[in-house]
C-alpha cells in the first residue's frame, strides 16, 4: 500500500509489518479476511520516524542508550525513565497531528457518497460524541515467530477527545523505550531503536474479555487453551484477575474446566474511567463463558492457525454477545516436534505440598524462597532462588531470568510474565491464592511447572499409574463422563462402566437439548450422542456400561445455546430428571434411540432413570421402552431420592434389571441438606443413619427381587462406605478410575469374612455417625462431633458394642419398643391407615371411596397391629400405594 501516516485496516495485509507493526498487519490480515475486527487505524512506523527526526530528540535518545548497561536494574530503570520523559515532552508535529485527528473524526461516519458534500459530512461529524478509542502499541519486532514481545510497550483503554488521543499515541511512541523493552531488545538482538506504530481501534466495552491459545501453550497438545474474566482483558494482562480456564479439544469436547474465583472486574463507567469493581460471591465464581461462546472462540482460534499456518495467541472481547477478535500472534513458547509430554511430566512428585495453582510454565525446579512484596526486595534474588510474589510484574523480567522458579498468589497463564518465563524456560505456578501466606523466606521448595505444586523441600518423583484391578466377586467399575477420558478408565480393566452421564456429552456440545427440540433438529441430537458414546463403548468391548438418561438442572446448563433464559428458584427440586424426560419426549425418545442404536450392534448397555420419585415414572419409560423396541439394554433406575427407597419393592415389579445408588442426591434429600452450602457440610455426611439404613433395605430387596445393585456417587470410593456396601451384599462399585485397584484389593480383603449379613457387629447408630471396632474400644468415625474434654486424646471412646448375637437381640428389642410406641399412639389418636381398595371397606354401610387417593382415613377403633408386613391386596386401582410396614426389623430395616 501507499506509505503515509495513517493507515486503515482495510488497507493493510500481514506483509506490512515494517509499516504497520506486527500487531497492526495482523489486524488488517484479519479484517479483510473477515474475522469478527473492530475498526481501527494505525499510526505508522513512518509517522514515529516524522516525529523523531521532526521533534529532533533522535540523537539524544541513541546517546543515553549507548551509556546503558541492562544488567544493571537501578541504572536501567533510571535511563529509560529519562528518554520516555523526553519523548512525551516533545510537541507532536502538526502535520501529524492533523491527520491523526481527521482519521480519529471519520471513525463511525459512512463517507460512502458524502466526498462531494462537504457540508453534510461537517454536520455529521459536528454532531456526533467522540468515540472510546484503544491506543495499542505494534512494534516491528513484536508478534513475530522467533520472540515474544507481548505486553513490551504501553497500551491504553477508554480515550476519548483529540488532546487525550494525541497524549497516547506520544505515550505510546515513548513505550518502546521502558526499561523492559530495552532489556529485552537487547538480550535477544535487536536494533534499540526499533520501530514503532500505534493503533487506534474503537473500543469494545467489554462484557467479557480474554486470552485464546490455538495450542496449549504449557502442555505443548493441539488442544486449545481458553482464559477469560469478567469485564475488560487487562485483568488478565496484568495478573490482578486469575481467569477461569477451559481446554477444549480440536473436536470442541471441553477436556479440562478451572473455574475461578474472580473476585474484581475492571470495567468503563459512563464518563469513559476505568474502574476496577467488586463482584458479588454469586457472581465471582460463576463461569465466564457460555459453551457456545467457547466452542465459537475455540473455532476462530483454529481457523486463525490454518490462516497463519502457525499455532496463535489470540486476544477477545465480547459486547453483548458478540464476539471481537482484538489481535493474533503467534506462540513462541511450543517447542517443534513436541508430543505434547516433556521429561518429568510423568512423574509425580512424593512430599508434603505447601499450595497449589495453575501450572504456568513445565519444568521441575527446587530452590530456596525468596519473597518479593515490592521492587526494592528484587535485590535479595540470587540465581538459583526460587521468586513468590503476589503478581508478577513485566518490570520483574531481569531479575526473573535468575530464579529457579516463579510462583504467584495472582494471575493467569496468559499473564505477560507467564509467558515470559515459559520463554524464558524457567517452572512457575501461578494463582496460588495463599502462596505469601504458607511460604516463607528461606525455605527450600520444589516447584512443578507440570501441575501447578509446591512441594516442602526436595521432591522425589514417583510414576504415576492407572493400575488394573484385583479380580473380586463384587465387580468394579469405573464412571466415564466423556471419551476422552474412557482410555484412561479402560486401563483399569474393569467389569464395566457404573456410570456415563449423557450431560458431559451434551456440554461439549455447547447445545440445550430444548435447542434441538426447538429446531426440529433431534436427530442431530441423537448423531451426537451416538457419536459420543460409541468412542466410549469401543474402548469397552464386551462389558456392561450404564448409561444415564439425562439430567438437565436449569443452574447448570443456562449457559448452552438455546437454553431456556429463567431458572428456578430451587433447581435442585425443580423440573429434571425423569420428570423432564417425560415432559419432552422427543429429547427423551432420542437419548434412548441413540443406545439403542449401538446396542443393535453389539454393545452391551442398560440405561437408567435418574430422580425417580413414583412407580407411574417407570412404567411410563418402560413403555416407551417397549414402543420402540428396546429389547436388548438394562432397564434401571436411580435410587437417589427417599421416595424410590421407600417405593423399592414396588418399583421391583415393574420390571428392573438393575438399581445403582446415587449416594451424593440421595444424602442431600434425606437430611434436607444442600451439598453445595458451605455452612451446613459439617452434617453432609454419606454415611449417617439414616442414609444407611435405607441403603441397606434397598439391597436386600433387590436381592429378594433378583435384581443387581451397584452405587455411582462419589461415597462409592470412600472406604468405610465400600466396607459397609460390600457387608450388605451389593453387586458392583463404581468408582473413579484413579483410585479402582485400590477399591479392587479393599473389597478382596472384605470378601474374606462374611458377605452380605443384615447386621454388621462392628457397626452401630450413635447420633448419626459411624463406629468402628479398634482394639477394646470403640471410636466413633465422626470428627464433627464435640470431643470429651475427659478424653486426652481426642477420641470420642464409647463402650465396647459386644458380640453379634448381643447386638441383634438389643436391635430386636428396640424395634419391639417401637412397634409398641406407634400402636400407643394410634390408640390415642383413635384413627388407623387403611387400604380402601380392599374389598368390604365401608363407612356407616357405605362404601368407603377417595376421590383422588386408595387410601382414606377413617376413625375406628384401634385394630390390633400386626408386626408383620401388610399383605398387598390383588387389586391394583393405583400405580403409588402407602403399605404400612410395622415387620420387626434389624438395624438397616
Amino acid at each position: 500500500m501507499k506509505e503515509g501516516y495513517i493507515a486503515w485496516l482495510s488497507d493493510l495485509s500481514k506483509k506490512d509489518v515494517k509499516l504497520a507493526g506486527g500487531k497492526g498487519a495482523n489486524l488488517g490480515e484479519m479484517f479483510n479476511s473477515k474475522f469478527p475486527v473492530p475498526q481501527a487505524f494505525v499510526v505508522t512506523t513512518k509517522a514515529f520516524d516524522h516525529f523523531l527526526k521532526k521533534t529532533e530528540i533522535k540523537d539524544q535518545i541513541r546517546e543515553i542508550l549507548n551509556k546503558i548497561d541492562v544488567d544493571d536494574t537501578d541504572g536501567l530503570s533510571s535511563k529509560a525513565k529519562e528518554i520516555r520523559e523526553i519523548m512525551v515532552a516533545a510537541e507532536m508535529p502538526e502535520d501529524l497531528r492533523s491527520e491523526i485527528l481527521e482519521a480519529y473524526d471519520n471513525f463511525n461516519v459512512d463517507l460512502s457518497g458524502l466526498e462531494s458534500s462537504p457540508g453534510a459530512l461537517a454536520i455529521l461529524k459536528s454532531a456526533r460524541e467522540p468515540v472510546f478509542v484503544s491506543v495499542r502499541s505494534s512494534a516491528t519486532a513484536e508478534d513475530l515467530g522467533d520472540a515474544s514481545f507481548a505486553g513490551q510497550q504501553e497500551s491504553f483503554i477508554n480515550v476519548k477527545g483529540n488532546d487525550d488521543l494525541i497524549e497516547k499515541v506520544k505515550r505510546v511512541f515513548a513505550s518502546i523505550f521502558t526499561a523492559r523493552s530495552i532489556y529485552y531488545r537487547k538480550k535477544k538482538g535487536f536494533e534499540d531503536l526499533v520501530g514503532i506504530a500505534a493503533i487506534v481501534q474503537k473500543m469494545i466495552n467489554s462484557d467479557k474479555s480474554g486470552v485464546i491459545f490455538s495450542r496449549h501453550p504449557v502442555k505443548n497438545t493441539d488442544d486449545v487453551l481458553v482464559e477469560s474474566v469478567f469485564g475488560q482483558g487487562e485483568g488478565i494482562v496484568s495478573g490482578k484477575i486469575k481467569p477461569d480456564q477451559q481446554t477444549v479439544s480440536r473436536a470442541f469436547d471441553l477436556v479440562d474446566e478451572k473455574i475461578a474465583e474472580k473476585k474484581i472486574a475492571i470495567v468503563r463507567d459512563a464518563s469513559g474511567i476505568t474502574k476496577t469493581v467488586q463482584l458479588s460471591p454469586e457472581k465471582s465464581g460463576q463461569r465466564v463463558l457460555k459453551t457456545y461462546e467457547l466452542k465459537q472462540l475455540a473455532e476462530y482460534a483454529i481457523k486463525l492457525e490454518e490462516h497463519y499456518k502457525k499455532p496463535q495467541d489470540i486476544e477477545f472481547a465480547i459486547e453483548n454477545e458478540d464476539i471481537y477478535i482484538l489481535q493474533t500472534r503467534p506462540i513462541t513458547t511450543l517447542k517443534a516436534g513436541s508430543d505434547g509430554k516433556e521429561e518429568g511430566e510423568g512423574d509425580e512428585l512424593e512430599g508434603p505440598v505447601l499450595t497449589e495453582g495453575l501450572a504456568a510454565s513445565p519444568g521441575i525446579s527446587s530452590g530456596v524462597v525468596k519473597i518479593v512484596k515490592s521492587m526494592e526486595d528484587l535485590g535479595k534474588i540470587r540465581k538459583g532462588d526460587v521468586l513468590v510474589t503476589a503478581m508478577t510484574n513485566p518490570d520483574m523480567v531481569v531479575t526473573m531470568q535468575k530464579a529457579a522458579a516463579i510462583i504467584t498468589s495472582e494471575g493467569g497463564i496468559t499473564a505477560h510474565a507467564a509467558i515470559v518465563s515459559r520463554e524464558m524456560g524457567i517452572p512457575a505456578v501461578v494463582g496460588t491464592d495463599n502462596a505469601l501466606e504458607v511460604l516463607e523466606d528461606g525455605q527450600e521448595v520444589t516447584v512443578d511447572g507440570f501441575r501447578g505444586k509446591v512441594y516442602s523441600g526436595r521432591a522425589q518423583s514417583k510414576k504415576v499409574e492407572i493400575l488394573p484391578i484385583v479380580k473380586t466377586k463384587t465387580r468394579i467399575k469405573v464412571m466415564v463422563d466423556l471419551p476422552e477420558y474412557a482410555e484412561r478408565a479402560a486401563k483399569t480393566n474393569a467389569d464395566g462402566v457404573g456410570l456415563v452421564r449423557l450431560e458431559g456429552l451434551i456440554a461439549s456440545a455447547g447445545k440445550h437439548p430444548i435447542a434441538y427440540e426447538a429446531e426440529g433438529t433431534l436427530e442431530e441430537y441423537k448423531a451426537m450422542l451416538v457419536k459420543g458414546l460409541g468412542k466410549i463403548a469401543e474402548t469397552f468391548i464386551g462389558k456392561p456400561i450404564w448409561i444415564r438418561s439425562s439430567d438437565i438442572r436449569s443452574d447448570e446448563y443456562a449457559n448452552l445455546k438455546g437454553a431456556p433464559k429463567e431458572i428456578e428458584k430451587n433447581p435442585m427440586l425443580g423440573n429434571h430428571g425423569i420428570r423432564f424426560s417425560l415432559k419432552h419426549l422427543g429429547i427423551f425418545k432420542a437419548e434412548l434411540g441413540a443406545i439403542k442404536e449401538l446396542a443393535d450392534k453389539g454393545h452391551k448397555f442398560g440405561v437408567m432413570f435418574p430422580q425417580v420419585i413414583s412407580v407411574d415414572e417407570v412404567k411410563a419409560a418402560k413403555k416407551i421402552f417397549e414402543e420402540m423396541g428396546i429389547s436388548n439394554v438394562q432397564f434401571g433406575v436411580m435410587i437417589e431420592t427417599p421416595a424410590a427407597s421407600i417405593l423399592i419393592k414396588d418399583l421391583c415389579e415393574v420390571g428392573l434389571d438393575f438399581i445403582s445408588f446415587g449416594t451424593n442426591d440421595l444424602t442431600q434429600y434425606t437430611l434436607a441438606i444442600d451439598r453445595g452450602n458451605e455452612d451446613v457440610q459439617y452434617i453432609y455426611d454419606e454415611m449417617n443413619w439414616a442414609v444407611l439404613k435405607q441403603l441397606s433395605r434397598v439391597i436386600r430387596e433387590c436381592r429378594k427381587q433378583g435384581v443387581e445393585t451397584s452405587i455411582c456417587g462419589q461415597a462409592g470410593s470412600k472406604k468405610e462406605m465400600v466396607e459397609f456396601l460390600v457387608k450388605q451384599g451389593i453387586d458392583s462399585i463404581s468408582v473413579n478410575a484413579d483410585v479402582a485397584k485400590e477399591i479392587s484389593e479393599l473389597v478382596l480383603r472384605l470378601e474374606g469374612g462374611d458377605k452380605g449379613g443384615d447386621v454388621d457387629g462392628n457397626i452401630k447408630e450413635n447420633n448419626g455417625g459411624v463406629v468402628e471396632n479398634e482394639g477394646n474400644k470403640v471410636v466413633e468415625n465422626n470428627p464433627r462431633r464435640e470431643e470429651n474434654p475427659e478424653n486426652a486424646g481426642g477420641e470420642s471412646v464409647i463402650e465396647p458394642i459386644g458380640d453379634r448375637e448381643s447386638v441383634e437381640k438389643e436391635l430386636n428389642e428396640r424395634v419391639e419398643d417401637e412397634a409398641e410406641r406407634v400402636r400407643q399412639v394410634d390408640k390415642e389418636n383413635d384413627i388407623e391407615v387403611v387400604d380402601s381398595s380392599s374389598e368390604g371397606s365401608e363407612r356407616n354401610g357405605e362404601e368407603a371411596r377417595a376421590p383422588e387417593s386408595d387410601i382414606e382415613v377413617v376413625d375406628k377403633e384401634p385394630a390390633e397391629t400386626n408386626t408383620e408386613e401388610f399383605e398387598r391386596p390383588n387389586s391394583e386401582p393405583s400405580d403409588i400405594e402407602i403399605v404400612e410396614e410395622r415387620k420387626k426389623e434389624d438395624i438397616f430395616s
